[in-house]
């Protein structure tokens, strides 16, 4: 950003590590501002390199341009790394990120659930750490393909320390092309509210092919997938015990982030059930990667919440059934498809 601030002498460079739905919609929106945008790019190098990135949205169609990469060495330093990688992926941060970090480098995470800041501050100085929360609707649906469902909101803060001015200016370069942006001096607070959603319907989706009984906490009987499918974030409302796992979830989570200090509001579980029904039919990325044979983001998400909740002495019973299913569940996922 010095570059910058001194006159523009060259644009501002970007790295983008896990080009899937969010890294390609976001890095696809900076390339907008002018920004130099490099995508490290594995499976989708040849069609992204002869084709851009596609972004089909409600906002308004577009295709980007970036510069295409498959190793980080090719790309070197830049101003900004920007991650959205799937957490299963974290052993490979070293290996990913280290060659994009120069001496000014920030680097930013929009990954999932808890952790991935920390994760970063080991291998890297944490004041570069920044983390950002995206609540959107995407789906990768072909190489170099994203559909823009809906939303689109970052939420973006620094680890451990209030928001400074990169922050902003990040928030402003969205800002420039549309995407709404809110910045957090409270970034830990940020993603537990954003968890409320998150367990529950990332969560559940997988989960209640195992059924119902397979969830309640004292079930200790066998649990395998009953059905083909994933449920939606539309079937899961649509059914009344599907609506009462997703509040009691809620609330559990609600009740571990009050106890670490986060004053999350009750009213957050009525608001965030409203605004999923105006998604329709909607499935989440965890849905999205059992139905493909992928790892599930257990740790992350579902894991380390459950974890941190119980160090601050807070009962999670329905969120430890959650786990169990889930951990099973991904033992046994369907063959990855070709």
């Amino acid at each position: 950003m010095k570059a910058e601030q001194q006159g523009m002498h060259r644009p501002w460079q970007v790295a983008v590590v896990g080009c899937g739905a969010v890294g390609s919609y976001y890095g696809a929106r900076l390339w907008q501002t002018g920004a130099e945008v490099h995508f490290l790019l594995r499976s989708d190098y040849e069609a992204v390199r002869a084709d851009g990135v596609q972004i089909l949205s409600p906002q308004g169609d577009f295709v980007a341009r970036p510069k295409c990469a498959r190793l980080p060495e090719e790309i070197g330093p830049v101003d900004l790394v920007l991650i959205g990688l799937k957490t299963t992926a974290n052993d490979r941060f070293e290996r990913l990120v280290r060659p994009l970090v120069g001496r000014e480098t920030a680097v930013l995470t929009l990954q999932n659930g808890l952790g991935n800041e920390e994760a970063l501050a080991r291998l890297f100085d944490p004041e570069r750490i920044l983390g950002g929360l995206c609540f959107v609707c995407l789906n990768r649906i072909a190489p170099g393909v994203i559909r823009h469902i809906a939303h689109g909101l970052v939420m973006l803060g620094e680890y451990g320390r209030p928001a400074g001015e990169r922050v902003r200016h990040i928030a402003h370069r969205w800002e420039m092309v549309g995407v709404p942006c809110r910045v957090t001096d409270d970034l830990e607070r940020a993603h537990w509210e954003k968890l409320v959603w998150n367990v529950p319907f990332n969560g559940l989706g997988v989960a209640a092919l195992a059924g119902w009984e397979a969830l309640e906490p004292g079930y200790r009987g066998p649990i395998r997938p009953l059905r083909n499918t994933c449920v939606t974030t539309e079937e899961l409302l649509a059914d009344p015990v599907g609506r009462e796992r997703v509040r009691l979830l809620m609330r559990e989570v609600i009740a571990a982030a009050r106890a670490l200090g986060h004053a999350l509001e009750e009213s957050l579980v009525e608001e965030m059930i409203a605004r999923t029904r105006a998604m329709g039919s909607y499935k989440a990325s965890t849905l999205l990667d059992y139905e493909k044979g992928l790892p599930l983001e257990l740790e992350s998400l579902f894991e380390e919440p459950r974890r941190r909740a119980a160090r601050a002495g807070v009962p999670t019973p329905h969120l430890d059934a959650l786990c169990r299913v889930l951990r099973e569940l991904d033992r046994h996922r369907p063959a990855r498809a070709p």
